[in-house]
C-alpha cells in the first residue's frame, strides 16, 4: 500500500515534444496534468518546467531569426554584387559590339563615302541609342519631370555614396549622364529608381581620389550642393566614369571642332585642282606654306598649356594653391614670352588662365578671412598661407585689409573673455597688438606703403580699447587710487610697441585724457567735501595699546615720514587724531597723483588737487567755544608745513619725474606765516572789593 502511494507522489517526467506536436491540445494536456500531478507542489513544479521551456524556445527562436536575418543581409550584399557586375559586363558587351561593328566597316572604296557612311551609321547609332535611354529614363525613374530631347546620352551606371568624414556608405545611387545633364538617382531596395537630384556638367568638378586602405576606387564630385563622394565597384568603371564627365564637359567645345573640321576636303581638293591648271610658278610659291603652317602652329602648341586652365581649376578644388600658382607664373610666362607666335589659341588660353587667377584669389581671400579664432595666434598661423600665396600674387592690398579685419575680430573677441574672467586687459592687449604688428610687418616686409594701413588699424584698435577701457573700467565715480593703478598698468606694456618703432604711448594719453581729467575734478570735490566732516577734539591721540601705536609707526614709516619724535607714552601720539588720518591719506593720493602726473597735460590739475586737499586741511579751527590749547593747535600745522608737505613734494617728484611747483610755492608761503608760539589763555579774576 505505502509503494503504491509513492508511485503516485513521483509522476512522470513532462515530454516538451508534446507542444511542438500539430494536434496538441491545452485542454487534454491540463486535465493529464491534473490527473497526474498530487498536490500544488508538483503543479508549481510542472509549471517552472514549461516556463524553462518556454524561455529556451524563446531563445532559439532570437538566435534562428537573427541567423536568418544575417543571411539575408548577406545574400543581399552578394545579389548587388552580382547586378553590379551584370551592369559591368553589359557595358563591356555594349563596347565590344561596337568595337566589332567599327572593324567591319572599314572596307569601303573611297575615303570620303567611308567617312560619310560611317557619320551617318553614328548618328543613326546615336540616335537609337539616345531613344532607348530617353525611354529608359521616363520608365524607371521615379518623380523625374525633365525633357530629355535633343540630348545625347554618354554614360549610365551604378556607384556607392559615401560619407565624406569616414567614407562610410550611405546608399546606393545610379547615374544617367547626357551632354547637359547628369541625372541622380536612389536605388531602392525593390530595384527601382527614385529620382534625387540633377547636375548640369559644366558646373561640376570631378577629382580622382586615390587608393586608401579601407577606400578603393572613389572619386569626388563637386556640385553647387557641395562636396560628394562615389565609389565604383572597379577600377575601370572609376577610368570611364572619369572620361564621360569630362567628355560632357567639353562637349559643346567638341562639337564645334568637329563642325569646323568637315570643309577641310572639298578646299584640299580644290587646291589640287587649282595645282593642275595653274602655271608652275603660282603652285611653287603657296605649296610650301599651306600645308606646313597649321601642323607647325599645332606641334609647337605644349600639351600641359592646351590643359591649364582645367589643371588650375582641379589644383584649386584640391586645396594645391602653391601648385596652382606657380602653374598660373608659367603659363603667363610662356605665353607673354617669344613663344606667343608659336600658340595660335593664345589669347583664348590666356583669358581663361586670366579667370582662374582671379578665382584663385577670390578663394583664398575667402581662405584668409575664414581664419579667424578666439586664439590670436591660431589666427595668424592660419593665416599664413594664403597671405603668403596674395603676396607672391602681387594682392598686397586686398591681402592686409583682410589681414587686419581678421586680427580685428581675435583681438577683441579674446579682451571680452579677458574681462569675463577678470584678467589683465592691458597687458594682453598690448601683447597681441605687438605680435599682430610683427607678423605684419614680416609679411609685407617688401611692401613699405602698406605700413600706412597698419598704423591706420593700430589707431582704430586702440579707439576701441580706450574706449572699452572707459566704459568698464574709469566710469564715472570711480576712486583715485583705481584709476592710478589702471592707467599705470596700460601705460607700461604700451612701451613694447617702441621697439618695432610704433609709438603709441602719446596718442593713448589723448584718448584718456578727458576722462581722467574729470574723474580728478570728481575726486577733488569728493574730498574737498569730506574735510571736517568728523568731529575733532584737538586733543592727543591715544592708540589704546602698544601694538596699535607700534603697527603706526610701521605704517607711516612705509609711506616715508618717520613721526616717532611725536610718540609719548606707551600709547600716546602727541598729535590730533584727525592729523594723523590726514598725513596718511594725503601721502597716499600723492603717490597715486604721482603716477597720473607721468603725463604732462594732467600735472597742473593734480597738483592743484593736492594743494586745495592741504590748505582746506590746513585751515580747519577749533570752535570758538572749545576750550582748546592753542599752542597744541599751531603743533599740528607746523607738523604739516615743515613735516609732512616736504616729504609729499620729494614723493611726487619721484614717482612722476617732475617738480611740482605748485607745492613748493605753497611750502615756501606758509613757512613764511607762521610765527611763534602764542601764550596760553588765562582766566584773570576780577573783584569789586578794594
Amino acid at each position: 500500500m505505502i509503494f503504491c502511494v509513492s508511485l503516485r507522489m513521483a509522476p512522470a517526467a513532462p515530454n516538451m515534444k508534446e507542444f511542438d506536436d500539430f494536434n496538441f491540445s491545452v485542454d487534454k494536456y491540463t486535465k493529464e496534468l491534473t490527473r497526474e500531478c498530487v498536490g500544488g507542489s508538483d503543479l508549481q513544479q510542472r509549471k517552472k518546467e514549461i516556463e524553462a521551456y518556454n524561455e529556451t524556445t524563446a531563445a532559439t527562436l532570437k538566435q534562428t531569426c537573427k541567423k536568418n536575418y544575417m543571411e539575408f543581409i548577406q545574400t543581399a550584399k552578394e545579389i548587388s554584387h552580382l547586378e553590379s557586375e551584370m551592369y559591368q559586363l553589359s557595358h563591356i558587351l555594349i563596347e565590344q559590339r561596337n568595337i566589332l561593328a567599327t572593324m567591319t566597316d572599314g572596307k569601303t572604296n573611297s575615303r570620303l563615302k567611308a567617312d560619310s557612311v560611317e557619320a551617318e551609321s553614328s548618328a543613326a547609332a546615336d540616335d537609337v541609342q539616345n531613344s532607348h535611354a530617353t525611354r529608359a529614363v521616363k520608365e524607371m525613374v521615379q518623380g523625374f519631370n525633365g525633357n530629355l530631347e535633343g540630348k545625347t546620352f554618354l554614360n549610365e551606371g551604378a556607384l556607392i555614396e559615401l560619407d565624406a568624414n569616414d567614407y562610410r556608405p550611405i546608399q546606393r545611387v545610379f547615374f544617367f549622364l547626357f551632354n547637359d545633364v547628369l541625372i541622380v538617382c536612389k536605388v531602392k531596395h525593390d530595384k527601382r529608381l527614385d529620382f534625387l537630384t540633377e547636375y548640369d556638367p559644366k558646373k561640376i568638378g570631378v577629382i580622382n581620389i586615390k587608393d586608401l586602405d579601407g577606400v578603393k576606387n572613389a572619386i569626388n564630385i563637386i556640385t553647387p550642393d557641395g562636396s560628394k563622394i562615389y565609389q565604383s565597384i572597379t577600377a575601370a568603371g572609376k577610368t570611364e566614369w572619369i572620361e564621360k564627365l569630362e567628355e560632357a564637359f567639353r562637349f559643346d567645345q567638341q562639337k564645334k571642332s568637329k563642325k569646323g573640321q568637315a570643309p577641310q576636303p572639298p578646299t584640299r581638293a580644290k587646291q589640287q585642282s587649282s595645282k593642275s591648271s595653274t602655271p608652275e610658278k603660282v603652285s611653287s610659291t603657296p605649296q610650301p606654306e599651306t600645308p606646313t603652317e597649321p601642323k607647325s602652329l599645332e606641334d609647337e602648341t605644349p600639351e600641359w598649356l592646351s590643359t591649364a586652365s582645367e589643371e588650375i581649376q582641379t589644383l584649386v578644388a584640391q586645396r594645391h594653391f602653391e601648385e596652382a600658382q606657380e602653374l598660373i607664373k608659367r603659363t603667363q610666362e610662356y605665353v607673354k614670352g617669344e613663344n606667343r607666335k608659336k600658340v595660335p589659341q593664345a589669347d583664348s588660353i590666356e583669358s581663361k588662365v586670366k579667370q582662374q587667377e582671379l578665382k584663385l584669389i577670390n578663394v583664398l581671400l575667402k581662405e584668409l578671412s575664414n581664419s579667424h579664432n578666439r586664439n590670436l595666434q591660431i589666427a595668424l598661423r592660419s593665416a599664413k598661407r594664403p597671405l603668403k600665396i596674395l603676396v607672391e600674387m602681387g594682392r598686397y592690398r586686398q591681402a592686409s585689409a583682410t589681414l587686419l579685419k581678421v586680427c580685428a575680430v581675435s583681438l577683441r573677441v579674446s579682451q571680452r573673455e579677458a574681462r569675463r574672467n577678470n584678467a589683465d586687459i592691458s597687458e594682453l592687449f598690448f601683447c597681441d597688438l605687438t605680435q599682430v604688428a610683427c607678423d605684419y610687418l614680416t609679411a609685407f616686409e617688401q611692401q613699405p606703403a602698406c605700413v600706412s594701413a597698419l598704423v591706420v588699424w593700430c589707431n582704430a584698435e586702440l579707439q576701441y580699447f580706450a574706449s572699452q577701457l572707459i566704459k568698464h573700467y574709469l566710469a564715472k565715480g570711480t576712486s583715485l587710487e583705481t584709476v592710478a593703478k589702471c592707467v599705470e598698468r596700460v601705460r607700461k606694456p604700451s612701451t613694447k610697441l617702441t621697439e618695432i618703432g610704433l609709438d603709441i604711448s602719446y596718442h593713448l594719453e589723448g584718448l584718456l585724457r578727458t576722462t581722467l581729467e574729470s574723474l580728478i575734478e570728481e575726486s577733488k570735490e569728493r574730498l574737498l567735501d569730506s574735510v571736517g566732516r568728523t568731529e575733532e577734539s584737538w586733543q592727543p591721540y591715544n592708540l589704546q595699546t602698544k601694538s596699535n601705536l607700534k603697527r603706526l609707526l610701521l605704517e607711516l614709516d612705509v609711506l616715508g615720514i618717520d613721526v616717532r619724535a611725536q610718540a609719548t607714552g606707551d600709547t600716546w601720539m602727541n598729535l590730533t587724531q584727525s592729523t594723523v588720518v590726514f598725513i596718511r591719506h594725503f601721502l597716499q593720493l600723492t603717490e597715486h597723483c604721482g603716477c597720473l602726473a607721468k603725463c604732462e597735460t594732467l600735472l597742473q590739475k593734480l597738483e592743484l588737487l593736492l594743494k586745495e586737499l592741504f590748505i582746506a586741511h590746513h585751515s580747519l579751527k577749533p570752535p570758538s567755544d572749545m576750550a582748546v590749547d592753542p599752542n597744541f593747535v599751531m603743533k599740528n600745522k607746523i607738523f604739516l608745513v615743515d613735516n609732512l608737505l616736504p616729504i609729499a613734494i620729494d614723493k611726487f617728484r619721484q614717482i612722476s619725474g617732475r617738480q611740482c611747483e605748485i607745492l613748493r610755492e605753497l611750502h615756501t608761503k606758509m613757512s613764511r606765516q607762521h610765527g611763534a608760539p602764542l601764550p596760553r589763555q588765562r582766566s584773570v579774576y576780577t573783584t569789586d572789593v578794594f
